[in-house]
């Protein structure tokens, strides 16, 4: 792959922008606060208290968020269960990534302010946690009390009655004999090194009195009475699962947690000690997810990022949770063994660990308990017998999963992968499901003799295994598969089909993922239109050559010279608010962390410019200021799907630009990502894309104001679910086509 710049030159980049990324995260940038000073607004102090949010911060008041999701009375019970398996599994992910990250900041030589800021934000976030902690298990009481009602209970190793002892016995032998392998404590100097983000059994096992008598009739002396041991057991709910379902009794269907099935079994596991008595006590622990490469070494870009998957196993553990009966000196066993820093989060929980498992709790027949499944849409387009590639040239077409299903695309790419007049095939691919359907349609037009070239990020986090997997299966067929660019990760949605009958492209919001399209928001737009066809063209030479002076016209790229065209269209509604125009932005995305962008909002706030914000995740604004942010409203959904399109509408004096891409406004994706924002023409997508922002802001079943307080207070009016609505009025349009 052709480079324009040395390699050391290109590594010395990446690190310095990583540094760089990492610390204005936490500390605000000269143009932030030249901005406050330069108004007479409020003092330094007073920017930093009150006008920014650190983005930690914000993303622990974005959990809470979904947590709350699962305090609603009225959210059917086992969709409460899955909303706590989400946040649990985004708690764990978002220590194993950003705490770790901030941990390893306090390695380098930071200034005291910068050390001080970073450690601030570590005890704010495990403040949070520890808040968080109580209601989560509180919430998990309550749902699991309610469940009962409908006659499904979770039972312990302690309600057991004889014929389900009898088939726990059974179920030792068939399933978990060779499968639970205890570790001794004082074997193993290093918990870490074992496997993290699993769940584990810290076993107490006591050697009972000994009751045998000598010759003369008394008690043989046992200097090891009351003995105690200690174990560790990895509970392998990979490969049985986390629950098991146990003959029924009194009417009830009964779950047990595999981790009581153990606690029943312990005396099965230590067959041919001493009798004991044994207690068991749940721990999981996270480690620092980053990666290690070695890139001086003499490996290719797969082997480096293979050998830096496994290096993620040796990274240090960064957060332990541990059932907050285990006593005392076993808990200090496993922090000594486990080598946490006195920053790190030691938090003690209840009885089980790894809840992410609650999303997979057996329904035991209650479809009554879930969502009423939404079938998704298939567009007429899509069904009809004329070639889909003609209709798109005819006419922009578009989906927005998962009401409209995803086959709609994969229509698309398997037509391409079979016309004759197709020549070339390229793609962006960032994640990809594990039974693939648009890898089977690249590997098929790779058959049929096209030119199939496949952009792969093998750094999409946690699912580098999976992407190597497809790209060596790929490769194998004859696809062309590029490994995207050191420095610079490629998060950018593209397809562009080469055509002897006119060129097309698709340009998305989200990956190209049958799984993730089935519960993730997302705008895909397909277009012949030649301006932006040529110029995603033109993104693959980008991509070859990223450090190359490319000029955009049509089409927003970072970072080449996405922020700096937004921040213009920022101006510009700033000039037409001053000259009394027509000025307002309306907007959905998942991240607003930029600092510049921050400044340019609360600009465009003070002049007048109406802006509207329909946000997912970290949110650094603080809405609501008196002459500062009091025209900026922003607003958080929380519903059956995760809301994850990026959607810019600016009013433009009274002439709209549409906007959809992959973008957030975060300094990763504006400075360290290949990232493209596509406009949008046609005028039916415009309307959808209006109405898609306006619902958002209007829903108050779902809908929480975001206030940078972490308040989470709803949306007052009458109620009104945007995702519900949006969902009819697409079926309606089905109906009427």
């Amino acid at each position: 792959m052709c480079r324009c710049l040395p390699t050391k030159t290109r590594r010395k980049r990446k690190r310095r922008l990583k540094h760089n990324i990492s610390l204005t995260n936490l500390i605000f940038t000269r143009s932030l606060i030249k901005f406050y000073i330069d108004l007479k607004i409020m003092t330094k102090e007073e920017i930093i208290k009150k006008a920014y949010v650190e983005r930690d911060v914000s993303w622990m008041y974005f959990n809470h968020r979904i947590l709350q999701e699962a305090e609603k009375e009225f959210v059917p019970l086992l969709e409460r269960l899955s909303f706590l398996g989400i946040y649990s599994n985004n708690l764990d992910e978002f220590f194993r990534v950003r705490v770790a990250s901030l941990n390893r900041m306090l390695d380098r030589n930071l200034t005291k302010d910068m050390e001080a800021q970073i450690k601030k934000s570590l005890k704010t976030i495990n403040k949070l946690n520890e808040s968080y902690s109580k209601e989560y298990t509180e919430a998990v009481d309550q749902v699991f009390r309610e469940l009962e009602v409908h006659k499904v209970r979770l039972v312990t190793e302690n309600d057991l009655n004889d014929e389900q002892k009898n088939f726990l016995t059974q179920f030792f032998y068939d399933k978990l004999n060779g499968s639970v392998n205890p570790i001794w404590l004082n074997e193993i100097d290093d918990l870490s090194t074992l496997e993290d983000n699993r769940i584990y059994l810290a076993i107490e096992k006591t050697e009972m009195e000994n009751n045998d008598e000598d010759e003369k009739g008394k008690k043989k002396k046992d200097d090891k009475k009351g003995k105690k041991k200690y174990a560790v057991v990895k509970v392998p709910d990979r490969v049985f699962g986390r629950w098991v379902k146990i003959p029924s009794s009194d009417g009830f269907d009964n779950i047990m947690y595999l981790d009581d099935v153990i606690r029943y079994c312990l005396p099965l596991v230590f067959l041919g000690f001493k009798e004991s008595s044994y207690r068991a006590y749940s721990f999981k622990f996270t480690k620092d997810a980053e990666m290690e490469m070695d890139n001086d070494a003499d490996f290719g870009t797969m082997e480096k990022i293979a050998l830096g998957v496994n290096s993620r196993k040796k990274g240090e553990a960064v957060r332990v949770i541990y059932d907050r009966e285990m006593p005392k000196d076993l808990q200090k066993k496993l922090r000594e063994r486990l080598n946490t820093k006195e920053l790190d989060a030691s938090l003690a929980g209840g009885r089980y660990q790894n809840h992410k498992d609650l999303m997979s709790f057996p329904d035991c027949g209650h479809k009554e308990l879930k969502y009423e499944k939404w079938t998704p849409i298939m567009k007429p387009e899509f069904l009809s017998n004329e070639s889909i590639l003609e209709q798109i040239r005819q006419k922009d077409r578009y989906i927005h999963v998962p009401y409209h299903s995803f086959n709609g695309y994969i229509r698309v790419l398997r037509e391409a992968a079979v016309k004759p007049e197709v020549k070339a095939i390229k793609t962006t691919l960032y994640r990809l499901a594990k039974d693939s359907k648009v890898v089977k349609a690249l590997i098929t037009a790779a058959r049929n003799g096209k030119k199939v070239t496949a952009v792969v990020e093998l750094l999409a986090r946690f699912d580098e295994e999976s992407n190597i997997k497809w790209s060596k299966r790929m490769q194998e067929e004859g696809v062309n598969v590029i490994f995207g660019v050191e420095g610079l990760k490629i998060h950018s949605k593209l397809l562009y089909i080469e055509s002897k009958k006119g060129n097309i492209a698709c340009i998305g919001t989200g990956n190209f993922h049958e799984g993730n399209a089935k519960i993730y928001t997302d705008y895909l737009m397909m277009t012949a239109r030649p301006k932006i066809v040529n110029e995603v063209a033109k993104v693959f030479d980008f991509i070859d050559r990223p450090f190359s002076p490319f000029r955009f016209n049509e089409l927003l790229v970072s970072p080449n010279s996405m922020k700096s065209r937004i921040l213009r269209m920022l101006d510009t509604e700033i000039k037409n608010a001053n000259e009394g125009k027509e000025a307002w932005v309306k907007m959905k995305i998942n991240h607003i962390t930029d600092t510049d962008m921050v400044a340019k909002l609360y600009q465009a706030s003070k002049a007048g410019v109406k802006i509207d914000i329909v946000i997912r995740g970290n949110c650094s604004l603080v809405p609501g200021i008196a002459n500062l942010s009091e025209n900026i409203h922003c607003v958080g959904i929380i519903d059956r799907y995760l809301e994850h399109s990026r959607i810019l509408i600016f009013a433009n004096g009274g002439k709209p630009r549409y906007f959809i891409g992959s973008a957030d406004w975060m300094p990763r994706n504006l400075l360290n990502r290949i990232e493209v924002l596509t406009p949008v023409y046609d005028e039916d997508m415009q309307s959808d894309l209006l109405r898609t922002v306006s619902y958002g802001m209007r829903d108050t079943v779902n809908g929480r104001i975001v206030d940078g307080k972490g308040s989470n207070e709803f949306v007052e009016g009458p109620a009104f679910r945007s995702q519900e609505e949006l969902y009819k009025a697409y079926q309606e349009e089905i109906k009427e086509s």
